[in-house]
Formats: structure tokens, sequence, C-alpha cells
């Protein structure tokens, strides 16, 4: 059973957020969600373009998301929300392995881009996707949050300000720490310094975003980003509340500060 709690408050906050009681039954409401954005925007003009995020968070929205058959994913264009510098993609930690087994394999987006992190000039990478991405409407975003708050791999203190799509990134202790507890790596010193992110303002000027949220690690910074009326670039992911088609999903376990 889901609790749609709606921030209405004195602010412009719109930002809805929604909790199950299980993992499973989250990732499932969100990937209805999701199918009824792109369809509506396939139906609407034809097509419908989205960004896609990876890690341990979104497993059971994207196991959900690619059964849905009423999706004509070959009407649709992908963009990848960031990677790690240095990385090369058959890592078991790259995130564009990470969507070619979870997602591309499964559907087949009629296009999709991938953020290069082991291109020889990170820079060029990111002047690359920047002049792709400024072409096309976003129509949803598919983001998590991190333990840190951090939102793609925005850390804590995010740039709120820069108009640039994808930029290059310094990833803070507590994100390195997270990939290495998700086990992804075998130590820190494996864990990269760098990523290529989606901006938060490229995040931001999604027509809809749907943020996927389980389990107990999130908690806090759950409450910290999305409880109050607090939007600050120490927590990332609070600036999500001033967007106008915020979808938050969370399970019992992420929302414990909300009850």
């Amino acid at each position: 059973m889901a609790s749609g709690l709606k921030n209405n408050n004195e602010r412009d906050e719109v930002m809805e957020i929604n909790i199950y009681n299980t993992k499973e039954t989250m990732g499932k409401a969100a990937a209805e969600k999701a199918a009824e954005i792109l369809k509506d925007a396939i139906n609407r003009k034809g097509e419908a373009n989205f960004v896609i995020a990876t890690g341990a968070s979104q497993f059971d929205f994207l196991e959900n998301l690619v059964q849905i058959s009423s999706i004509d994913w070959s009407k649709t264009t992908m963009f990848h929300l960031d990677e790690y510098v240095g990385l090369p993609e058959n890592h078991p930690a790259s995130f564009r392995k990470y969507l070619k087994d979870r997602f591309i394999s499964k559907v087949h987006p009629g296009n999709f881009y991938f953020v290069k992190g082991d291109a020889p000039d990170p820079q060029q990478e990111c002047e690359r996707l920047n002049e792709i991405i400024s072409q096309k409407e976003i129509d949803v975003s598919f983001v998590g949050i991190g333990e840190n708050g951090h939102l793609a791999f925005n850390d804590p203190p995010a740039d709120f300000d820069t108009e640039k799509p994808y930029i290059g990134v310094q990833l803070d202790e507590a994100c390195r720490k997270q990939q290495l507890g998700e086990g992804w790596f075998k130590s820190l010193d494996d864990v990269p310094k760098r990523a290529i992110s989606m901006s938060v303002k490229q995040i931001m000027k999604s027509k809809h975003i749907i943020c996927t949220v389980p389990d107990k690690r999130k908690a806090q910074a759950v409450k910290d980003c999305f409880k109050g009326e607090n939007i600050s670039p120490d927590c990332p992911a609070s600036i999500l509340k001033k967007h106008e088609n915020c979808f938050i999903f969370l399970d019992e376990q992420s929302s414990i500060y909300f009850k």
C-alpha cells in the first residue's frame, strides 16, 4: 500500500512522495509510472527521450520496467546519467556494462548515448555529450540518490549553477565508500576518484523525474534531502523539491523518518 505525501507548502515545492511496504512493490509502482510517462510522450510526439541511472537502488525498478511490453522502445532515446573516469566498459563496476546487461539487451532502445568514462579526454567527452543532449527535450529522468545525498555523481556541495549538461566531478570519500559497500569494487583504492556526471541543472530540465530510493542505508539521506523545506548544495537531491513533476518512490526502510 502506498502512502502519497505531497509537499505543497508555502514554497513552490510540489514533489510527490510515495511509500511502499517493500522495495519490490516500490520498484513495480515506479516502473508503472515511468511507462505511463514514456507512452504518453510517444503518443504525443512520436518519440520519448529519457535519462537512466544505475546502481543497486535501481535493480527492482529496472527489473519491472523491462517487463512492460506496452512501451515501444524503438521510439525512445536513452541518455546515460554518469560514469567513472578511466574505467573500461568491461569492468564489473562499469555503468555501461550495467546498462547493457540489465536494460539495453532486454528492451533495445532506438538510440542510446553512453558516457564513455575511458575516453582519452574526459572534457572532450563532456562536450560531445553536451552537443547531443542540448538538441533534445528530456521527457523523464530515472534517478536515485546516494547515501551522502548526491544526485547522479554530484556530491556535496553540488554545483547548482553550471549550465553545462555533463561535467567532470571529483567523488568524495562517502560516495566512494558506498560503491565499495555495494560490492562493485574489491577495495577503496580501486574506486575511481573522478567521474563524468550529468549536472544538477540538466537533470532538473527533465519534464518529469522519477527518483527511486530503497533500503535503510539511504534513510538518513532521504530525511536530509526530502523532509522539511531546506534546499542546499550540501544535500544535493534536495533540489528535487523544486521540480514540478518529481515523483519519489521509497520503501519501508528508506522512509523510516517519515513515520
